[in-house]
């Protein structure tokens, strides 16, 4: 079997740990040596590169140099020699989903479970060390390597992360699809599509991908392992039809994904939709005139949860949008909304930005967070920034092609979420998130309250939303999870009722404002004037703790510095007594790390909170996973370390 050969005009394959193909640009190359043609800068792109052998074939194929390597998935097999290409100078192009696994790879190989280890993704598949990434490839868009023009299609089955690239050339579009197909109707690994324990949502992936590549039309395949497929049409079809097959034998009943592609969304009005196929609902505003709004946007299309937390094992992808805009008649997003924070409400915003040209409005108490998401330790926070193009004030109204919509505070699921009041084709409309489960069972006795401690839940937070439901009296809510529910007295009376169950539920389990003996935990640091908010005996006098347990917090929770400079962090404080008190903040700092005022001291109302900042000067010694604390004394009774923060020193 020869080493190369030549798949298409101008595109040749190097058989090595996988199939790497080399792609001339449009001047093409000549390796006939007696035609005489002058090749000294003749270029071109490879797709994937296996053991890096490509470079020792580069004069045979008339090629002086490469400009890109452009990789379809994390694999060893696809990229083991990347380092060839790092000491060659050569650009590594990755897919965004994967880019960890390649630039930071090191930090899977120190956190990833081995013990007890539920985790079946092939993420131990990747390289050994890190290779530094010289870019993303553009999902959905068409990016010009040279002069070659390469548009990158989100084809997620094989791994989460994995692409698929197109290029136009003489012999028509070539899809170099990775391992998302092998074969017709045949994958190289089934054991690759495992993302978790027990379920399938890599082969209900793969269903998906085979259909929306196949949409694209091309001519020929150019797989990572196997054989050119010149029909791709019917190769892709077969996949798809043998893997729906293995997906309704893993399921206790048929799961028909041709139709979730095709039938994503349902009318709930004539001018409101809901997004079935996501994995937060989405709900999309027609404005009539082919103009949408999308509240929320997390994982379209998605099969299930795979196993594991990191980027690899999330995938945004817009695969709903064709659906949308062929059965609804939509021609531009023009705004998307986002209820609260949390990773599978807003992780598809940016894509959405870029892709679709579509502005991210957020609340004012949201913006922050997702502007500078490790800053504060939150929970389900999406790995990158996503910032706002506009504001919205709570309280405020904005206009959206004659739609009013009001955004107002609504804590409980976490401290940093609204509801979104709008009236659609007559009806009263309140979008509330993640508030509270079941919405979409009428009849229940009762709701689920949907409170997580580190989303900053307050005692009384399901009491102030009871209030604002009451106050809106919404003829429909529509929630993060469980759809919509039509609204009556009794339903606004039942979570009423709740809300106040919850809070006396919390003031019966929690320290509420009155005495506390010292050996609860704490003691005071001898006689102290009550009028600080400690008896002279040294109990608590008033203690009345934050229910989501944060007595102090460290910003930024976790960030990545550089050895030797300086930076700066800020510790919040609360003050839990019922009087204005005295505070000591001191920082605990790893070894080598330089502070001047290693100890503030500030004045806090009572049941309020201060910052202290400190300017911390670093070492010059790179290092992973340094902790920091802060030791904290209110009103002279000290808490210890309270609060906790992580920096990479590189």
């Amino acid at each position: 079997m020869s080493t190369i050969d030549e798949v298409a005009a101008g595109v040749w394959r190097v058989r090595d740990t996988c199939n790497v193909y080399v792609i001339a640009g449009e001047g093409g190359a000549d390796t006939d040596a007696d035609a005489g043609t002058d090749l000294a800068g003749r270029r071109g792109i490879a797709i994937d590169f296996g053991s890096g052998a490509v470079l020792d074939h580069l004069d045979e194929l008339g090629l002086d140099g490469l400009d890109a390597v452009l990789m379809t998935h994390h694999h060893r097999d696809q990229g083991q020699g990347l380092a060839r290409a790092v000491a060659a100078g050569i650009p590594i192009i990755v897919p965004p989903v994967e880019q960890d696994l390649f630039a930071r790879v090191d930090e899977m190989w120190h956190a990833r479970t081995l013990y007890n280890d539920y985790n079946l993704r092939q993420d131990r598949f990747s390289l050994l060390e890190p290779v530094p990434v010289s870019g993303l490839a553009p999902e959905y868009r068409t990016h010009a390597f040279g002069d070659i023009r390469v548009a990158t299609i989100p084809t997620p089955g094989h791994t989460m992360g994995s692409v698929t690239y197109l290029v136009d050339r003489a012999d028509g579009r070539l899809a170099f699809s990775g391992d998302l197909i092998y074969a017709p109707g045949k994958v190289v690994s089934l054991a690759a599509t495992q993302w978790s324990y027990t379920e399938n949502e890599g082969p209900a992936m793969v269903v998906l991908s085979a259909y929306l590549l196949r949409a694209e039309r091309p001519d020929v395949l150019l797989p990572s392992h196997g054989e050119p497929m010149r029909r791709p049409e019917s190769a892709l079809t077969q996949l798809a039809e043998n893997m729906q097959q293995y997906v309704d034998s893993r399921r206790t009943e048929p799961w028909d994904l041709w139709d979730r592609l095709q039938k994503p969304f349902v009318r709930i009005t004539e001018h409101l939709l809901l997004n079935r196929s996501a994995n937060a609902c989405s709900y999309v505003l027609l404005s009539g005139d082919g103009h949408a709004l999308f509240i929320d946007y997390g994982y379209d299309m998605t099969t299930g949860w795979p196993a594991g937390t990191d980027r690899a094992g999330r995938r945004p992808w817009l695969a709903s949008l064709p659906a949308l805009k062929r059965d609804f008649g939509v021609t531009a997003v023009d705004v998307v909304l986002g209820t609260h924070y949390h990773d599978d409400h807003v992780a598809g915003m940016n894509l959405l930005r870029e892709v679709e040209g579509t502005e991210v409005w957020l609340p004012e108490n949201v913006a922050p967070i997702m502007a500078d998401p490790m800053r504060t330790d939150l929970p389900c926070q999406w790995f990158d920034a996503i910032a706002a193009d506009r504001v919205l004030p709570l309280g405020g109204t904005v206009d959206w092609r004659g739609y009013e919509i009001t955004t107002h505070d609504l804590p409980g699921h976490t401290l940093y979420a609204v509801g979104f009041e709008f009236e659609v084709d007559g009806i009263r409309v309140l979008a509330t998130g993640d508030q509270q489960a079941g919405v979409g069972e009428p009849g229940i006795r009762r709701e689920i309250l949907n409170y997580q401690y580190r989303n900053r839940y307050r005692r009384g937070d399901f009491q102030e939303s009871a209030e604002l439901y009451t106050r809106i009296a919404p003829g429909l809510m529509v929630t993060g999870h469980w759809g919509g529910r039509w609204v009556d007295d009794a339903y606004l009376h039942m979570l009423a009722e709740e809300g106040d169950e919850n809070a006396a539920l919390h003031e019966a389990l929690l320290p509420s404002g009155g005495p506390v003996d010292g050996a609860a935990g704490w003691s005071g640091a001898g006689a102290v004037d009550s009028a600080d908010g400690v008896a002279a005996d040294g109990a608590l006098d008033g203690f009345e703790p934050p229910a989501d347990g944060n007595l102090a917090l460290i910003e930024p929770f976790y960030s990545r510095f550089s050895a030797g400079e300086t930076v700066r962090y800020e510790v919040v404080v609360m003050n839990p007594f019922p009087l204005e008190a005295d505070a000591q903040v001191s920082l605990v700092l790893p070894a080598g790390w330089g502070v001047v005022d290693r100890e503030l001291r500030l004045r806090i109302p009572a049941g309020a909170s201060a910052r202290a900042a400190f300017d911390v000067t670093l070492p010059a010694i790179r290092a992973k996973r340094q902790r920091l604390a802060a030791d904290i004394t209110v009103a002279g009774h000290r808490f210890g370390q309270q609060a906790d923060a992580v920096a990479d020193v590189l």
